[in-house]
């Protein structure tokens, strides 16, 4: 089983392998978030996309603008592989292209990113750090909905990470969705808290940290609920794999 990540370099691998087993299992619209506070993106974008880069001209990336597009050129050179903003003129997916990556497209976007998902047709997409659902923007009536129905539900999210308070969200492709907490053991700083199909949000996040039963350990028994937490261990986690990013 693949655990909580503790460094930002072991996160960023767990992304690229479940990225790619994603991939491997014939999905074609692939989500990765690294949820970190103020988290720098391009570094992070640099070390993902490494084992891509093989494919030279056949990868894409997307910035959200040309603005983020030239400064990633300017950054890291000549590249094989062709670096965009979304909606410029040379924009356009070309044939020979068979993987794209877009990074931190936001709800803003979401209709120039549906247009060219719709280009690329069955290659696989990537959407790394993305914000495209802003009920502000995308909204809530029947093309909000619409919206939704025919392009962002397609969306399947192969890696996740987002540390809470004193616990964590995490999915790591091809496993299901998992809460970890913080623990009080020195050699086992957080445990498995539960694991779900489906990502939990709202009550059913509440419940299953504070409210559910612990997922059974290696030994059959299953750890207190009220077993006391070391305090701030997330939060050091986090702190550790920002400062890791700067």
């Amino acid at each position: 089983m693949i655990s909580l990540p503790k460094t930002l370099e072991e996160t960023v691998l767990q992304a690229r392998e479940a990225t790619q087993a994603a991939i491997d299992a014939g999905y074609t619209r692939i989500q990765v978030e690294i949820l970190i506070p103020e988290l720098k993106i391009q570094p992070i974008v640099e070390q993902f996309i490494e084992p891509f880069t093989s494919l030279g001209s056949q990868l894409r990336l997307f910035f959200p603008d040309p603005g983020a597009a030239a400064l990633a050129r300017r950054d890291w050179g000549e590249t094989p592989y062709g670096v965009r903003g979304i909606g410029e003129l040379k924009a356009v997916v070309l044939p020979e292209e068979s993987l794209f990556i877009f990074v931190e497209p936001s709800s803003v976007e979401v209709v120039e990113v549906e247009k060219l998902c719709d280009a690329v047709g069955d290659r696989p997409v990537v959407f790394l750090n993305p914000c495209l659902e802003d009920v502000a923007t995308v909204g809530i009536g029947y093309a909000g909905r619409q919206l939704r129905d025919r392009f962002l539900s397609k969306i399947e999210s192969c890696y996740y990470m987002k540390p809470l308070e004193d616990a964590a969200l995490f999915r790591c492709f091809p496993q299901p969705w998992q809460v970890w907490e913080s623990s009080s053991e020195d050699d086992a700083p957080y445990v498995l808290k539960a694991e779900v199909a489906q990502k939990p949000v709202g009550d059913e996040l509440d419940r299953l940290l504070y409210g559910g039963e612990s997922v059974p350990s290696e030994g059959g028994e299953s750890p207190s609920p009220t077993t006391a937490r070391k305090p701030g261990f997330m939060a050091d986690l986090q702190r550790f794999l920002r400062a890791l990013s700067q």
